[in-house]
């Protein structure tokens, strides 16, 4: 039997209408969820991207804020507007979209940002709450991929899990999540050796390695979860593009799976907005949920 889809965009939609709701909710008692996005230069890609999670918030009633600034910004400058939206009650986000231009230290630049303002959950002290169990912010693709498998009713708890790829923005936070919910995890990488029987032993198996179409369904055990967090342009085309899984193959074994494009991607964004919101509720002295 074919792999049940895990319909992120579906997943997404719904989580947007949960914050949506709730954003009214405060709105009612003079709360407003502020996001801030800084876009230094013009990188086509990180146009659209800054331009996409403005407007989702927005659409979501939050104080959405867009500051461009052009790459020729020195990174005193760039730190003063850090410190000054640091200090601003009504930010409850940070979000710099990367990558910057040449010439600004992104690790240190990413680091003046107050880690309760964290909404990607990069900080050192949020990477450091993650990993010794504490409530802090959450890098968004992990997190997003946390909530989907809830939702899909999927329990990571004394499940083996197999995360390919070691980025700090997924590949780690994806596995202390899943060591926090009680699974028991390998994080593998490109010295892993035979990957493809580690990848087997896999429950719930994570491909965010960036190479397109590298599981195969000889990776993958009979009635795994597959999620795939890649993001592939295929040479040639325009727009297409393919996850890190050769979807159809792995879609005979797999039990669960994520399609590329409308799997992980749409939960991205969405995962932003709650983090944004959970960010507000502690600034405001609430419960993180409503």
């Amino acid at each position: 039997m074919p792999a049940r889809i895990i319909d992120g965009k579906q997943i997404a939609a719904d989580l947007r209408a949960d914050l949506a709701r709730e954003a009214a909710a405060l709105r009612e008692r003079g709360l407003v969820p502020g996001l801030t996005v800084i876009l230094v230069g013009e990188d086509p890609a990180s146009v659209i991207y800054t331009r996409n999670k403005q407007q989702v918030a927005a659409e979501l009633g939050y104080k959405s804020e867009l500051i461009r600034l052009p790459a020729t910004t020195t990174q005193d400058e760039l730190l003063e507007l850090i410190a000054r939206l640091n200090a601003d009650p009504t930010v409850h986000g940070i979000l710099i979209q990367s990558p910057l231009p040449p010439g600004l230290d992104e690790e240190f630049i990413f680091s003046q940002v107050h880690p309760d303002k964290d909404v990607d959950g990069f900080h050192p002290v949020n990477v450091g709450r993650l990993w010794t169990g504490q409530k802090g912010l959450v890098p968004c693709t992990p997190a997003g991929i946390m909530h989907m498998l809830r939702v899909t009713g999927i329990d990571p708890k004394g499940l083996r899990a197999v995360v390919v790829g070691r980025s700090n923005i997924v590949g780690k936070p994806m596995a202390a999540l899943l060591l926090n919910a009680h699974a028991t995890v390998t994080l593998c990488h490109s010295r892993t050796r035979d990957l493809p029987a580690v990848c087997r032993e896999a429950d719930i198996l994570v491909a965010a390695v960036g190479r397109a179409r590298m599981i195969t369904a000889d990776y993958v055990k009979p009635g795994a979860v597959v999620i795939d967090v890649g993001v592939n342009k295929v040479p040639g085309t325009k727009n297409k593009i393919v996850g890190d899984v050769d979807f159809e193959p792995v879609a005979e074994v797999a039990g669960h799976i994520t399609p590329v494009p409308g799997g992980v991607g749409p939960m991205t964004i969405a995962q932003l907005m709650k983090n944004t919101l959970i960010a507000a509720r502690r600034a405001w002295g609430l419960p993180e949920e409503g």
